[in-house]
C-alpha cells in the first residue's frame, strides 16, 4: 500500500516499515565520537568527586589503625561514590536539558513534529500481556486505548489491540472470556475507526511474561510490523501509538523505542506522594540518560513499541547455568532482551519526555517492598548475564548499575551499623557524620561535600521546575510545590531506612538462595491491616529497638544523628498503615498537596479510564459529574498552606 499524499521523505521509507531492512548479524552502527565525549563528561566528574570525599576522609580522620575504623572507611568511601554518581547525573541532566533542542536526539526532534495520522505502511499490535489481573480493570484500559485511536481517525486498520492472558485460574479466565465478548458488542456498536481487539489465552505458561510474549510473536508476529507492548497496568493514547509506530516507520535501523510511563491513577497518600516524587526528580536523571546513551538504551518491559521481526530473531532468553534463584529462567528479562537486540545491531532508543503513557505502581508500602523482592532477585540474577558474550559496554553498564542498585543497601546497613559502633566505642561521631563533628578545615570541607553530593539531585530537580511557569503550575503552584517536597523530604526520612533494610535483607537471602515467587501484583488501593503491617514488619522493629538500645550507651550528640533511623524503623508497621489511607490520599489532594501534571491538567484519556473504572459501564464521553480526577486548578496566589 502507499500513500500518495505523504512527504517525499515519510514515502521513501516505505520498504523499510517492517522488520526486514536491517541486515541481520551487522554489528552497531558507529557512534559519532561526541558519545565519546559524553560519557567520559558523566565518568569523569563522578570519579574525581568521589576521589576528592576520600582525600577529605583520610585528611579529617587520618588512616585507620583497626579493622573497625578501616571498614567504616572503605564503605564510606564505596557509598559516597555511588552517590556522587546519582548527583552527577542530575547536574548533567539539568545542563543537557538547559541546552534545549542542542542535546536532543533526532529522534526526539522528529518525535515533536510527526503526525499522528496512519500511513497504511504498517501494522502494529498493541498486546497487553495480563496473568490473573482484575478482568475489569484491563478491559476498562483497553476501551479508553480503543477509543483514543478512533479519535485521531483512520479506519482502525494500522493498529489491533491483542489481550495476551497466562492466567490458570477458571473463574478469572471466565471473566476474561466475558469481558471480551462485552468488549467485542462495544466495539461494533461504536462503529468506525474502532481498532481490532483480540484475545488470546495460552494453554502453555512457560516462561512467564516473556514466554508469553515470544509465543505472540511466533504465533501472530507474520501479521505485525511492530508491537507495542503494554502491562495490565498501563494506559496509552492513540496519539502516542500512532507517533510510535510512525517513528519505527521512518527510522528502519531502530529496533525498539522505550518512552517514560509515570504512575498516575491511585489515591492512597503512599501512592500520591510517590506520584509526586517521580515526576518531580525523575526527569533531569532521564534527560541525563538519553543524553549519554543514545542508540545504545535499554528495554523496561513496558510502554514501548518494538520491531517484531528483529525482536523474534534476535531476543530469544538463554536459561542460566545453575540453579534459583540466580540460575535457570532469566526473570527481569527486558533488559536483557534490549541487550540482546542492541547486539545484532538494532537501535535502542529512549524518549524521555513524548508524554501520553501512563502505569499503575503500588498503593502501599507493603505492596512495593513485596515488588522490590521480586525486582532485587531478577537483578541479581544479571551477575550471570553480564559475561554473555558480544553484548555492547553500554548494556553491561545498564546491567550493572542495575544490580549495584540493589548491592548498596547492604552496604548502607552495614556502614550505619558498624558507624554506630565505632561512634559508641569512640565518643565522636566520625564518618557517620560525614565529618560534621570533626573540628578540622579538612572535616568541615567534607561535610560540606557530602551534604552537597547526598541533596543536589532533589535541589537540582526542584530548581528545575521553580524556573518555569508551566512546571510550577503542573504541580499546583510555587506554594503548593513547595510544601508538598518539604513533606515529602521528611516522610522519605522516615521511609527510607525501612526500605533500606528491607532491599538488604532481600540481598543476602538471595545470595543465600532463597526463591521469590512472582505472584500477580495488588495494583487496587489497598488498605493494609494493623496486623499484617506488625508481622511483615517485626524484623524491622526489632532491628529499631537494638539501634535504641546501642544508641542508649553513646553521647548525646550520636543519639540524636541516629535519632530518625531508630524511629523510622520502630513506627514502621504505623507508617505501612497510615500511609496506605485513601482518605488522607484524596485529603492531601483537596489541600493541594501531592499535585501533578496528572491533577491539574489531566488527560482525557485518563479521566475516561476513571469514569469507567467508577461507573463500570460504558460511557460515551466525558462527563462534568463530580470526581477526584477532574482537573485541580490552583494558582499561584490561592494555593493552600499546610494545615
Amino acid at each position: 500500500m502507499s500513500s500518495p499524499d505523504l512527504p517525499q521523505a515519510e514515502r521513501s521509507v516505505e520498504a523499510g516499515a517492517g522488520g526486514g531492512t536491517r541486515p541481520r548479524g551487522a554489528g552497531p552502527a558507529p557512534r559519532p565520537a561526541s558519545f565519546r565525549l559524553r560519557r567520559l563528561a558523566l565518568a569523569g566528574p563522578t570519579l574525581a568527586i568521589a576521589a576528592t570525599i576520600a582525600a577529605l576522609a583520610l585528611a579529617a580522620y587520618g588512616v585507620p589503625e583497626t579493622w573497625l575504623g578501616r571498614a567504616v572507611l572503605g564503605l564510606f568511601v564505596v557509598l559516597m561514590a555511588w552517590q556522587s554518581f546519582t548527583a552527577w547525573q542530575y547536574l548533567y541532566g539539568l545542563i543537557a536539558a538547559l541546552m534545549g533542542d542542542r542535546a536532543l536526539s533526532a529522534l526526539e526532534r522528529r518525535a515533536a513534529t510527526i503526525s499522528t495520522r496512519p500511513t497504511g505502511l504498517s501494522r502494529t499490535a498493541a498486546v497487553v500481556a495480563i496473568h490473573a489481573e482484575d478482568p475489569l480493570a484491563v478491559f476498562s484500559a483497553i476501551r479508553v486505548m480503543a477509543r483514543s485511536l478512533q479519535r485521531e481517525g483512520g479506519d482502525g486498520s494500522d493498529i489491533d489491540i491483542f489481550v495476551l492472558s497466562d492466567t490458570r485460574e477458571g473463574a478469572i479466565s471466565a471473566v476474561e472470556e466475558h469481558e471480551f465478548a462485552r468488549i467485542q458488542a462495544w466495539s461494533q456498536r461504536e462503529g468506525r475507526g474502532m481498532p481490532r481487539i483480540r484475545y488470546r489465552r495460552r494453554a502453555d505458561n512457560s516462561g512467564r511474561k516473556a514466554g508469553n510474549i515470544a509465543e505472540f510473536c511466533t504465533t501472530y508476529g507474520h501479521e505485525y510490523d511492530f508491537m507495542i507492548v503494554l502491562d495490565a497496568d498501563s494506559l496509552m493514547t492513540g496519539a502516542a501509538m500512532r507517533r510510535l509506530a510512525r517513528l519505527m516507520e521512518e527510522n528502519p535501523r531502530t529496533g525498539l523505542i522505550q518512552t517514560v510511563s509515570y504512575a498516575a491513577g491511585r489515591d492512597t497518600l503512599f501512592a500520591r506522594i510517590q506520584q509526586f516524587a517521580v515526576r518531580l526528580y525523575a526527569p533531569l536523571s532521564l534527560r541525563c540518560l538519553e543524553t549519554w546513551q543514545g542508540p545504545d538504551g535499554s528495554y523496561w518491559g513496558h510502554n514501548a513499541i518494538l520491531r517484531v521481526e528483529a525482536f523474534a530473531n534476535n531476543a530469544e532468553l538463554p536459561v542460566l547455568s545453575g540453579k534459583p534463584p540466580l540460575g535457570g529462567e532469566i526473570l527481569c528479562h527486558d533488559i536483557v532482551e534490549g541487550a540482546l537486540l542492541r547486539r545484532a545491531g538494532w537501535d535502542v532508543r529512549l524518549l524521555p519526555e513524548m508524554g501520553g503513557t501512563w502505569e499503575e505502581m503500588p498503593t502501599n508500602l507493603i505492596d512495593l517492598l513485596g515488588r522490590e523482592r521480586r525486582w532485587c532477585q531478577g537483578n541479581l540474577q544479571h551477575v550471570r548475564v553480564l559475561p554473555m558474550k558480544g553484548l555492547l559496554g553500554a548494556s553491561r553498564w545498564h546491567l550493572g548499575v542495575g544490580i549495584l542498585g540493589y548491592c548498596v543497601y547492604p552496604l548502607w546497613i552495614a556502614f550505619l551499623g558498624l558507624g554506630t559502633w565505632q561512634a559508641v566505642r569512640s565518643g565522636e561521631l566520625g564518618l557517620i557524620g560525614y565529618g560534621l563533628d570533626g573540628g578540622n578545615a579538612a572535616a568541615w570541607a567534607l561535610a560540606t561535600l557530602v551534604i552537597a553530593v547526598m541533596g543536589l539531585p532533589k535541589l537540582l530537580s526542584l530548581g528545575y521546575v521553580l524556573a518555569s511557569p508551566r512546571r510550577r503550575a503542573d504541580f499546583g503552584g510555587t506554594r503548593s510545590l513547595l510544601v508538598s517536597a518539604a513533606l515529602e523530604q521528611a516522610i522519605w526520612v522516615l521511609l527510607w531506612p525501612v526500605m533500606a533494610l528491607f532491599a538488604a535483607g532481600a540481598v543476602v537471602t538471595t545470595m543465600f538462595g532463597r526463591v521469590v515467587r512472582w505472584d500477580t501484583q495488588s495494583r487496587d488501593d489497598r488498605s493494609v491491616p494493623w496486623r499484617e503491617a506488625f508481622r511483615l514488619q517485626s524484623d524491622a522493629v526489632a532491628a529499631g529497638g537494638a539501634l535504641a538500645v546501642l544508641l542508649a550507651f553513646g553521647n548525646s550528640w550520636l543519639a540524636l544523628w541516629m535519632a530518625p533511623v531508630a524511629l523510622a524503623l520502630l513506627t514502621s508497621p504505623f507508617q505501612s498503615v497510615l500511609t496506605s489511607s485513601t482518605r488522607l490520599g484524596l485529603g492531601s489532594k483537596a489541600r493541594g498537596l501531592f499535585l501533578t501534571e496528572d491533577d491539574t491538567r489531566p488527560a482525557p484519556e485518563l479521566l475516561e479510564l476513571h469514569q469507567t473504572r467508577t461507573a463500570g459501564a460504558e460511557p460515551a464521553a466525558i462527563t462534568a459529574a463530580p470526581s477526584p480526577w477532574l482537573p485541580v486548578t490552583i494558582d499561584e496566589a490561592s494555593a493552600p498552606t499546610l494545615r
